[in-house]
């Protein structure tokens, strides 16, 4: 089976003993010795969401998600600016929850998802701010592109699940201009303006769990 295969899906029982577990006010206790969190973890699909914000029309705001990845994080707790990542998006998974649209971006004026059926990210530097907040710099790549990307990310903190899973959660968001990673479709607006804004928010909820 290939790396992007359907992804398990979780029971509603399981799922919910999970997210008890690691709620607010569980059982699970937030590690804060960050050197007992060096190692290799593994993006949790199941509970991790990669997803963006688009302007559309000038006026609103459209959502959308991927639904299919992979990644890796090198976590150094003590020596943060060690740590490193690795994610493949499946970029024909995208999902913006109407299926005209989703067909669109996956075509040539988008994606060109039969083309470059990935994207990735691969981090280049890593930095401590201070307070559980930072920084990861690597490249982006789309389309055949790659340009540097930063992402601010805030760490959510370590438990362990009823099932014995050691996870990290972290949650953070980058802006990028699509237009250069050539993503240039658009169309003009009668009342001005574009159909489609060049400015990308991305928007990370990462739940990854340590590998023995």
């Amino acid at each position: 089976m290939g790396i992007f295969s359907r992804k398990h899906k979780a029971t509603p029982e399981t799922a919910a003993m999970t997210d008890r577990a690691t709620g607010p006010g569980s059982a699970a206790t937030a590690t804060t010795d960050l050197a007992a969190l060096t190692g290799e973890y593994m993006l949790d699909p199941a509970h991790t969401s990669i997803g963006f914000v688009a302007r559309h029309a000038m006026v609103t705001n459209v959502k959308g998600s991927f639904h299919e990845f992979t990644g890796t994080l090198r976590l150094d707790g003590t020596d943060p600016s060690k740590s490193s990542a690795f994610v493949e998006v499946n970029v024909a998974s995208i999902d913006t929850g109407q299926p005209d649209r989703d067909n669109h971006l996956r075509s040539p004026d988008f994606f060109k998802v039969e083309e470059y059926p990935t994207m990735t990210f691969r981090s280049t530097r890593a930095e401590d701010l201070g307070g559980g907040l930072y920084r990861m710099t690597g490249e982006l790549t789309i389309l055949g592109t790659t340009k540097p990307l930063t992402l601010d990310l805030e760490f959510n903190g370590a438990a362990k699940d009823p099932f014995g899973n050691e996870r990290v959660g972290f949650e953070g968001t980058a802006q990028i201009l699509r237009s250069e990673w050539g993503l240039t479709w658009n169309t003009a607006l009668d009342t001005g303006g574009v159909l489609v804004s060049d400015k990308i928010k991305l928007v990370f909820d990462i739940s990854a769990i340590r590998q023995r």
